[in-house]
């Protein structure tokens, strides 16, 4: 338990002992659970404890989840080196793990860990007392070890909040989801996705999808020939975005204050330089360049941004969901780069750069074939949770 958490609540914390039943929900350090040590992995929040419950925490507590303790996360949940994410809900100590995604690691968290992982549609769940990093891609992730406990996290925690003043006004979407009927569903194929995988990991992924053809499910190849463009977009857009909020850490507003410097600008420099670490600095060293250096390719991927949502609707538009690898098997296993960051999440960006909801199904316990990763349209949550849920089904020989 030691390696999976950062932080074990008190037995005399009513929430680890005497809790009502519930979902026995473990939480990354990038959420504030008021009282609780909150530095999202980061020496620059190093010993800061959350004066509040972030609105997802205080929101479960409403519904009766006991909160187990706080599991390991890399540096502002950017990636997955450092993590443990998964392996509280993987060893049966949680039912439930809220992480931050950034750009995929729920899914490939799930992934790795060989449980469920779902990326909701952005707007959907409050980010008030989420420590982030790239506002426009980040929402709160949900790793399970099936279907039913993330449908259970929905339905408590999505809805409007009046503290987030960066939620749609829109109306609290429709979580009540529905049966999906395998004759009726059409599933698109992202030929693009396929086309980057290895050759025996792209037959390996094709072969898997025999399963939905046999269940009745109608198979359609859908082209994205800009799907390349989501991981180059996300990681510019992304490391400004990540710059631009990083620059709170100056030992002024928030973070910790160097000792030993002379005079203001040198406080400035060996405490923002004590805050971060080495991989999380160079991608705020990208941020900046692309801000005071490179302007203008950051204008361009913003351009591209909104043509790529344009695609993206396009090809939704052409089934109801579509199918698509989580894992890049040619990614190095452990990122030590912002690069390798990107290499990880080429096939699990896109859904941050458009803020639609994203579902990983882990393959059968025993079987060796790919997990697949689902995605449907902005706020098709619900719908989206069904299908996995059919699908579980028909994958353990249910239906």
């Amino acid at each position: 338990m030691e390696t999976i958490f950062a932080y074990l609540p008190p037995r005399t914390d009513p929430l680890a002992d005497g809790a009502p039943p519930g979902l026995r929900t473990a939480i990354q350090p990038c959420l504030s659970v008021a009282g609780w040590p909150t530095d999202a992995g980061a020496p620059a929040l190093a010993d800061y404890a959350a004066l509040e419950d972030a609105t997802v925490v205080s929101r479960l507590r409403q519904a009766g989840a006991t909160l187990v303790g706080l599991t390991r996360t890399g540096e502002f949940g950017f990636g997955l080196t450092g993590s443990q994410a998964g392996m509280a809900v993987r060893s049966g100590a949680a039912d439930l793990e809220l992480v931050v995604d950034l750009a995929g690691e729920s899914r490939l968290a799930a992934a790795r860990a060989g449980i469920w992982g779902f990326k909701p549609s952005w707007g959907t769940v409050s980010r008030f007392g989420v420590i982030g990093l790239i506002p426009s891609m980040e929402c709160c992730g949900i790793l399970a070890g099936d279907a039913p406990p993330i449908g259970e996290f929905l339905r408590a925690a999505a809805g409007p909040d009046e503290r987030d003043f960066s939620l749609p006004d829109e109306e609290a979407p429709d979580l009540s989801g529905g049966r999906v009927a395998a004759g009726e569903t059409t599933v698109g194929v992202v030929v693009e996705a396929l086309d980057a995988l290895p050759s025996p990991a792209r037959e390996a992924f094709r072969a898997s999808l025999a399963t939905l053809t046999a269940a009745g499910f109608a198979l359609r190849e859908v082209s994205l020939p800009d799907f390349p463009l989501f991981a180059l977009v996300h990681q510019i857009v992304g490391a400004v975005e990540a710059s631009s909020s990083a620059g709170r850490y100056d030992s002024v507003r928030y973070g910790r204050r160097s000792p030993g410097a002379k005079n203001w600008n040198e406080m400035y420099l060996l405490s923002r330089g004590a805050a971060f670490g080495t991989l999380l600095k160079s991608y705020l060293f990208q941020g900046a360049y692309f801000q005071f250096e490179a302007y203008e390719a950051y204008e361009n991927a913003c351009r591209i941004r909104a043509r790529l949502l344009a695609a993206m609707a396009a090809a939704t538009s052409q089934a109801d969901f579509l199918v698509l690898p989580a894992t890049n098997p040619a990614a190095p296993a452990k990122a030590a780069t912002p690069e390798d960051i990107y290499a990880q999440s080429r096939f699990t960006a896109f859904a941050n750069v458009t803020g639609q909801p994203a579902l990983y199904l882990p393959p059968p316990s025993g079987e060796d074939r790919p997990g697949w990763q689902l995605t449907g349209p902005r706020r098709s949550d619900a719908r989206l949770l069904a299908a996995g849920e059919h699908l579980r089904g028909i994958l353990q020989g249910g239906e």
